[in-house]
């Protein structure tokens, strides 16, 4: 749950099976919420991607090109944005970034989540 900047967001992922993660996330700001659909999958040439569809739009694919014991790095260079998207963590934090240029002037968006039960809200 990440409850600055005025928003309120989460993402939930399932655990690992047969090689497929499942996540989504859900954000809510000004009275307007907006989510997105994503999967850790194996790819067909080897290795792993991250495919976002946010809002239900078509999968966009993410290579693995960094990973660690707490921290995966995926990046497509030919998305308009983001190119990179970064996940992070460390204890109960949860820190994950978007970044890459767009319109040529670079630019990214970090959320920090704190493990929170499934469904929990921010205090209003």
């Amino acid at each position: 749950m990440d409850c600055s900047g005025g928003r309120e967001a989460s993402e939930t992922w399932s655990d690992p099976r047969a090689g497929l993660i499942v996540g989504h996330s859900v954000t809510v700001r000004n009275g307007r919420s907006g989510f997105e659909s994503a999967r850790i999958a194996p790819v067909k040439d080897g290795g792993l991607a991250y495919f976002a569809q946010p809002g239900g739009a078509p999968a966009t694919p993410f290579r693995l090109i960094d990973s660690g014991l707490q921290r995966a790095v995926f990046a497509n260079p030919d998305n308009d944005f983001p190119h990179r998207i970064i996940y992070d963590r460390a204890g109960d934090v949860l820190t994950a970034r978007i970044e890459g240029a767009d319109d040529d002037e670079n630019r990214s968006v970090q959320w920090r989540f704190n493990r929170a039960e499934l469904n929990a809200r921010c205090p209003l």
